[in-house]
């Protein structure tokens, strides 16, 4: 094994070791854990023996919490494939497991499979847990795997996860605890796929929804749609020590300032979605908490190819030169998030490419780039809507500073309501709004592939594409990192979106909550909180 390899893996297995510990776990269950969870080598187990140093206090048993998402809605479903919203994606994460699942840097750590191995990319063995059960006490079986993961190809399902599906030609049972996956084409990142809460494993045949039975920490109590829903504890739950809660109640508020009051009233102890407007006043109140998690969502400036001028070379670098992003991460997102550079791979990911000259404020460059675009007095409208988080900010600036430059820039509100369908795409300049994707060849496949669905800048690149399938194949990780980077490239001078800053999740919490950490999925842990919170 490469030295630099193992050093990493020996500062992901510290990590995970401090957590544990920090949760109060003895040696053995820590050892137990992290067996399970695919991290110990021959230099994770002799890190484990230096001791342990950063213990704490153990974490209670028991206890309820109320939690308040920003979303809920009659169509709330506890099908993995249908989820669509937040409280869903939660809800996936207490009753179900995946065969792997996400850790803190978007890489897949292996969850109800012990093992997933592949020697071309194509072919993908895995191999299942012993004594993992399902909440009515049925043991999980190849047969669970195979439904969970074919019914996602069926129109019928209506699965949110097909495009991602089509790419799997088959999946069998080929042992009595093995399961063979089979891709149409290779994609070295199906274990991250697989991590995907929409890939949750539900028992063979299931087609009744009403109730859940997975293998996740809690099992369904009560589930009403758009009102709330309540999971206890599962005892048969196959992670030593966890969950440490009794119950959880899931409830939607919709509106930001009601969902603050709630936690700040003490109705509920945790709430997700939070403005960073919202931050001094919660931090300011004794005995509530923000915690940012950084994410790889943005905000983009999109300057479409269609033939005329936003599809001009010069015209973009001009037009993102005049990006102030300090000034938007000061002013707009109140100091949170990650300063971007316009292209899409954040630096939470672990193919960012951090050697990429940072584009900054610079009218004169803009000017100068302009100029060669041969632009001319012309106004230009530009469409922004408060559904595209700080795009109205962001183009209330650029219409100020343009002038500078020589760009008459015209700025066209737009309502929330009906933007992605009358709007986005549909003008040579305009705001998109991505979440954070859990893979790059996820991300890269969606929006920049020349026939990319949500090709948003209409940027078409042959080369492009052609990276992009060969590190689909590409099974050495170091190999891979090095074509993701040269794509990073490739979108930052060509790509026609400007991203001049990478989110942060925010969410609040009342100081008796402990464990909660960040997964730069998304807020909530990556929606994946439950089995880790405790009350103090």
């Amino acid at each position: 094994m490469n030295k630099k390899n193992v050093q990493n893996d020996n500062a992901l297995i510290g990590v995970e070791f401090e957590r544990l510990s920090r949760q109060g776990a003895s040696r053995r269950d820590i050892l137990r854990a992290m067996a399970a969870g695919g991290m110990l080598s021959v230099g994770g187990a002799a890190l484990l023996a230096s001791g342990n140093a950063h213990a704490q206090a153990k974490p209670k048993q028991g206890g309820k919490i109320r939690v308040a998402t920003q979303s809920a809605s009659a169509s709330d479903t506890l099908d993995p494939a249908k989820g669509a919203l937040a409280t869903d994606y939660v809800r996936g994460n207490m009753f179900y497991n995946g065969l792997t699942e996400l850790d803190a840097h978007l890489g897949a750590k292996m969850a109800l499979a012990e093992s997933l191995e592949t020697k071309d990319a194509i072919t993908w063995v895995a191999k299942l847990r012993n004594g993992v059960q399902f909440h009515d006490g049925k043991a999980l079986a190849p047969a669970d795997v195979v439904y969970s993961i074919m019914r996602h190809k069926d129109p019928a399902v209506a699965s949110k996860a097909k495009t991602l599906a089509d790419q799997i030609s088959d999946v069998k049972a080929t042992g009595p605890n093995e399961v063979t996956i089979t891709l149409a084409g290779a994609n070295a990142d199906l274990p991250v796929i697989l991590a995907t809460s929409h890939f949750q494993i539900i028992k063979d045949g299931t087609k009744d929804f009403k109730t859940a039975v997975g293998t996740g920490p809690f099992k369904v109590k009560e589930f009403s749609p758009g009102v709330r829903t309540v999971g206890v504890r599962f005892d048969k739950y196959w992670k030593p020590g966890l969950p440490h809660l009794d119950e959880i109640e899931l409830i939607g508020i919709g509106d930001e300032s009601a969902r603050v009051n709630a936690l700040l009233s003490g109705d509920v102890q945790l709430i997700n979605a939070v403005s960073p407007r919202s931050t001094d006043r919660i931090k300011g109140t004794a005995g509530y908490k923000v915690l940012e998690t950084k994410t790889g969502q943005y905000t983009d400036l999109v300057a479409r190819d269609e033939g005329g001028i936003t599809g001009n070379a010069d015209f973009r670098l001009g037009l993102f030169n005049l990006l102030d992003r300090q000034q938007l991460r000061t002013t707009v997102f109140r100091g949170f998030g990650a300063i971007g550079n316009d292209q899409p791979i954040d630096p939470t990911n672990k193919y960012y490419l951090a050697g990429i000259p940072q584009r900054t404020f610079d009218p004169d460059k803009a000017k100068f780039h302009f100029k060669k675009a041969k632009l001319g007095s012309t106004p230009l409208q530009i469409y922004a809507t408060p559904a595209a988080e700080g795009s109205v900010e962001m183009a209330m600036l650029l219409q100020q500073v343009g002038p500078r430059a020589g760009l008459n820039l015209q700025v066209t509100r737009v309502p929330a309501e009906g933007y992605w369908s009358n709007h986005w795409m549909k003008h040579p300049l305009g705001f998109g709004s991505v979440n954070a994707r859990p893979s790059a060849d996820v991300l890269f496949t969606q929006f920049f592939k020349s026939d990319a669905p949500w090709n948003e800048a209409n940027w078409k690149s042959a080369k492009f594409d052609q990276m992009l399938i060969a590190a689909r194949g590409e099974p050495d990780d170091a190999k891979r990192k090095k074509i993701y980077g040269d794509m990073q490239v490739l979108v930052h001078e060509e790509g026609g979106v400007g991203i001049p800053l990478f989110q942060s999740s925010l969410d609040a919490f009342s100081d008796k909550l402990q464990g909660l950490g960040s997964i730069p999925l998304a807020g909530l842990m990556g929606f994946a909180f439950a089995e880790h919170v405790w009350l103090a």
